[in-house]
Order: structure tokens, then C-alpha cells, then sequence
């Protein structure tokens, strides 16, 4: 009989974590930042990207809290200094430094947004922060499909369970 863990809440199934899909829709919100910052600056709708610009980084923000906290808590489970250690320590040095790089674009460019017109100031932060991001993202990637981690090998697995699975312990176990 499976058995519900507290754990999932922060961490999700065996085979299905949270941090991942969460990943998915921050990075994209900070590319859509960037790409509006660039399209702005060159002259292309350049006072309605510049707001889009500054809505984007404060939504990407805001959404980075609970991908931060569900990568924080598999960060955790990693065995220290360990190379899956080392390759996650990486990631997460490289999309803290992403976020500050936002975070500072977002409070130096609110003038930008209230002016509709993206400076240079603001706007080298966020192309600084889309670099973290993209080198973040690529270890990131190492993580799961170099390392493995987090990831069941089931090819046989029933579709329907291997879409919505129950755990067992013997599958757990193997994970963790």
C-alpha cells in the first residue's frame, strides 16, 4: 500500500518533482523579459515592451520563490560533495546570481516602467541575468539527464501509472 509523505508537497512523486515544471514556466518568464527589453530598446513597441519588460522580471520574481524552495529542497537531499553535489551547487550559484541580477533590474528599471523606456542601467542587468540564467538552465539539465536525478527508468511502466504514480516503497526507496 502506498503511503503519503509530507515530503511531496515540496518535492513531488517518485518520478514527477515539482522543481522542474516550475523551472519551466520561470525561465520563461524571464526569457519573455529579456526578449522584451531587447525588443524595446530596438524601437519595437518600445513604450508597451518596456512595461511588459518590468511586469515580466516582478512576475519572475515572484515565481522564483517556489521554484528556489523546491530546488532548495532536493538540493538538500543531495549527498555532500558528491559530482551530482557539485553540478547542483553550480546550478544553484548560477540562478541565485541570475535572480539578484532581476531583482536589481527590477528596482533600478521601475523608473523605466513608469517612463515606458528601458535604460542602460536595467537593461545590462537583465541581459546579465539571462546569461546566469541560460548556464543555470544548462547545469540544470546535467542534473537531470547526466546525473539522473530524480529520474525513474521505467520503459515498461503502464502509461496510466507512469502518467499518475502511486508510490511504492520499493519504488521510493530506489529514488531516494
Amino acid at each position: 500500500m502506498a503511503e503519503f509523505k509530507p515530503s511531496y508537497l515540496i518535492r513531488g512523486l517518485p518520478g514527477h518533482p515539482l522543481h522542474p515544471p516550475l523551472t519551466d514556466a520561470t525561465i520563461g518568464i524571464y526569457t519573455f523579459a529579456t526578449a522584451a527589453a531587447v525588443l524595446s530598446k530596438l524601437g519595437v513597441a518600445e513604450h508597451s515592451l518596456a512595461q511588459a519588460w518590468w511586469l515580466a522580471l516582478v512576475i519572475g520574481l515572484v515565481t522564483t520563490v517556489l521554484t528556489a524552495l523546491t530546488g532548495l529542497a532536493d538540493w538538500l537531499q543531495i549527498t555532500w560533495g558528491s559530482e551530482l553535489w557539485k553540478t547542483a551547487t553550480l546550478h544553484l550559484t548560477a540562478m541565485l546570481t541570475a535572480t539578484v541580477f532581476f531583482l536589481l533590474a527590477a528596482v533600478f528599471g521601475h523608473g523605466c516602467y513608469t517612463e515606458r523606456h528601458v535604460t542602460a542601467g536595467p537593461f545590462l542587468l537583465t541581459l546579465a541575468g539571462f546569461a546566469c540564467l541560460s548556464a543555470g538552465g544548462w547545469l540544470g539539465g546535467a542534473i537531470t539527464y547526466v546525473h539522473g536525478m530524480r529520474v525513474l527508468t521505467l520503459p515498461d511502466e503502464k502509461a496510466v501509472k507512469a502518467i499518475a504514480p502511486v508510490p511504492t516503497e520499493e519504488k521510493v526507496d530506489a529514488e531516494e
